[in-house]
């Protein structure tokens, strides 16, 4: 039996090295992979007490709370502008037990946080622009 010369050994192991070095990467559980799951997992920590797991404002201290938090899938919160959204991450809300989180989070967290509110709306407004006109036959 002929080994084969080491060369011709050398040239598939170094190109299947950067895919095995890889490999730990992938296997990584729990590692955020979007802008979305980074902020579900910083809302889920931070956040769901209060707004509930699906956002609608019935988080376990939500009764103790007055006002009441916002629920973020209302149709009311769906038409809001992420500057509006942002504003109240970042500053809270005045009269309310809504916190301010811009000591605690960074810019970048909150528009993360502010992706995953928006995953959970389902309504989409209406348009208000007309359809385009249908040809005649």
């Amino acid at each position: 039996m002929r080994v084969p010369p080491l060369r011709t050994i050398k040239l598939p192991l170094l190109l299947m090295t950067p895919c095995l070095l890889m490999v730990p990467a992938c296997l990584v559980r729990g590692a955020p992979d979007s802008v979305v799951e980074r902020g579900r997992v910083i809302y889920l920590e931070q956040c769901v007490v209060c707004h509930g797991p699906e956002g609608r404002g019935d988080g376990p201290e939500a009764p103790f709370l007055s006002p009441r938090p916002a629920s973020l899938i209302s149709a009311g919160s769906s038409v809001k502008s992420d500057a509006e959204f942002l504003a109240v991450i970042a500053n809270g809300k005045p009269r309310s037990a809504m916190p301010a989180w811009k000591d605690r989070l960074s810019e970048e967290q909150r528009r993360e946080v502010l992706a995953y509110i928006r995953s959970l709306i389902r309504f989409q407004p209406k348009s208000l622009t007309p359809p385009p006109p249908q040809e005649r036959r």
